[in-house]
This record gives structure tokens, C-alpha cells and sequence, in this order.
């Protein structure tokens, strides 16, 4: 579009990890007409709500980052809230949007779209070729839907939104719960209680052999706006760094950045997940757009962050 600048941009999740660096992103930039609401003022699963919210502010770009998320077991534990709750909001806030025809919108996925046994890196067009990840398929399919949902308002009322689908994401904001959180957050979380505990012992799930790509969220950040700038196409497009890890150097760089040096155990009767999972973003990397911030560098903020705001986290 011409200029985020001049627009008014509703952020939905504004208060998320990735809308509230978005937000920070957007206001760097020198946005000044950002808009949001809290789950308190607004409730995206409730239809009518949207429609009258989204008319009132009338904005000329929606960032869609709001969605229902958690680790493996919350997904595997709850996969009907998962999906409930995803297609509704996404069902919601484009329908409404597509009612009032705002120009341009950014819908937010995730790379569990992808098959589990997809083809490393995985490009975009692996979409939809195999099997999911059973412990996180129903958020997938309700990700898929909103894929398809921006594709066909596109065909239908030719308007410039776009999807992008980043890899597992960390920052700060993320939900540093035990059994709710993601990967990176969780191993935060076991190994600061280790060293303010005086543990000698961390058991981490799983086997520590899965491979993962982790991206800061500010680059997620910085990467949306690239987007939102050059980006007008029916394919989504993923956002990633293009490396992995194994789950245990994941653990082995937390375990640094927090100070423990105690001897480390995995419960192998916990799910691994998907044994790999690292994105082909040769599609974005072509509009000039790369990843500033490595994953040591990143994990230390993050340890930095969690640390100063420990008190006031949400679970």
C-alpha cells in the first residue's frame, strides 16, 4: 500500500507477543493511528460484537495476530477449544472486514499447516500434501481455513490480503507456563525454578531429538511489515530463519543464558511432536527482508525480560 503511516491499523491481538511487536514495530515506524482492544471490551468468538467494532473503527488495515494458542499438550488436551475458538475469530474478523472492504489485511498462521512428514525446508506449496501433526491438527485445520478464507476473498472481491505463516516464534509477552506455553518459554521457565531452587536435576519432555526453528519476534515483527509494504499475493508466505536445532541444543543454550549447570534427564514418555520442522523463506528472503537476531542473542533478552517481569507474567 502506499503508506502505513498515513492508515489506520487494527492490530487484533494487540496485547499478544506478536501483536504487541507489532505494535512496537508499527510505532517505530512512525504509525501513529494504531487501534486495539483487550478481550475485556471485545470478544472476537462473538459475531456481532466484531461486526459493530470493526465498523465504528473503520480501519484501513487489519493485522489478524488474536488467536487461541498454547504448547503440544494444551493443543492435544483441548483440540475442540482450539478449534472453536480459531474459526470463529478468523471467521469473524474477515467476514466483517470483507463486509466493509478494507483494502488490505494480514492474516497470521502457523507453520503446523505443514504435513508432519513434509520435505525439508518446507516450501509454501507443501501445503496440504500429507498428514498432520496429530497432537496440534485441529488448530492446524482452523489455520488452513483462514489460508483459504484470505484466498477467496481475494478471488471474490479482489482485495489486496495477504497471509503469512511464521515458524515457532519466542519474545517478550510469551506465556511462560509449564504445561500451557511453547517450547522456548517453557524451558525458560524449568530451568530459572532449577537455579532459583537450587535444583540439580531438569527433566524436559520428550527426547531432545526433534529439530526446531525458532525466529524472534521482533524479525516476526519486521517481517510483517515488509509484507504489508511489497507483498500482494494469493500464496502465503513463511517467515522463518531457515536453521533448526535439536530440542536439546535449544535446552543447552537456555540452560547458559539462565546460569544452571546441573545435569539434565528427558521423560521420553512425553510426545515429541513432529521429529522436523524448518521453513524454506526464500519467498520472503526475495523481498528483502532477513532475520537480525540470532538465537543466542534472542534467548539472552528473553531470560533478561522474563527475569525483570516475572511478577506480572501471564500463565
Amino acid at each position: 500500500m502506499e503508506s502505513l503511516k498515513t492508515a489506520r491499523i487494527y492490530v487484533a491481538g494487540h496485547r499478544g507477543l506478536v501483536g504487541s511487536a507489532l505494535v512496537r514495530a508499527l510505532r517505530a515506524r512512525g504509525c501513529t493511528d494504531i487501534v486495539g482492544a483487550t478481550r475485556a471490551e471485545l470478544d472476537l468468538r462473538d459475531r456481532e460484537a466484531t461486526f459493530d467494532y470493526l465498523r465504528r473503527i473503520r480501519p484501513d488495515v487489519i493485522v489478524l495476530a488474536a488467536a487461541r494458542v498454547g504448547g503440544i499438550l494444551a493443543n492435544a488436551t483441548y483440540p475442540l477449544d482450539f478449534l472453536s475458538d480459531n474459526l470463529r475469530i478468523q471467521t469473524n474478523v474477515l467476514d466483517a472486514a470483507a463486509h466493509l472492504r478494507v483494502p488490505r489485511l494480514l492474516f497470521l498462521g502457523s507453520s503446523c499447516i505443514y504435513p508432519k512428514y513434509a520435505p525439508q525446508p518446507i516450501g509454501e506449496e507443501s501445503l496440504m500434501t500429507g498428514h498432520l501433526e496429530s497432537t496440534n491438527e485441529a488448530y492446524a485445520v482452523a489455520k488452513i481455513a483462514g489460508i483459504v478464507g484470505v484466498q477467496s476473498v481475494r478471488r471474490q472481491h479482489g482485495l489486496a490480503w495477504i497471509s503469512a505463516m511464521p515458524t515457532n516464534l519466542y519474545g517478550p509477552g510469551d506465556n511462560f507456563a509449564i504445561d500451557a506455553g511453547h517450547l522456548l518459554p517453557a524451558l525458560i521457565r524449568r530451568y530459572d525454578d532449577a537455579v532459583r531452587c537450587g535444583l540439580g536435576t531438569v527433566t524436559n519432555w520428550g527426547s531432545g531429538t526433534p529439530r526446531r526453528e525458532l525466529l524472534h519476534v521482533d524479525d516476526m515483527a519486521a517481517a510483517c511489515l515488509t509484507l504489508l509494504d511489497r507483498y500482494d499475493g494469493d500464496l502465503h508466505v513463511n517467515v522463518g530463519t531457515g536453521e533448526d536445532h535439536s530440542i536439546a541444543e535449544i535446552a543447552e543454550i537456555v540452560a547458559d543464558s539462565v546460569g544452571y549447570s546441573g545435569a539434565v534427564e528427558w521423560d521420553t514418555g512425553r510426545p515429541d511432536g513432529t521429529p522436523r520442522k524448518v521453513l524454506d523463506v526464500s519467498v520472503l528472503r526475495s523481498y528483502g527482508w532477513e532475520p537480525q537476531i540470532g538465537l543466542r542473542e534472542g534467548v539472552g533478552r528473553v531470560v533478561e525480560w522474563y527475569r525483570a517481569n516475572s511478577g506480572a507474567l501471564r500463565e
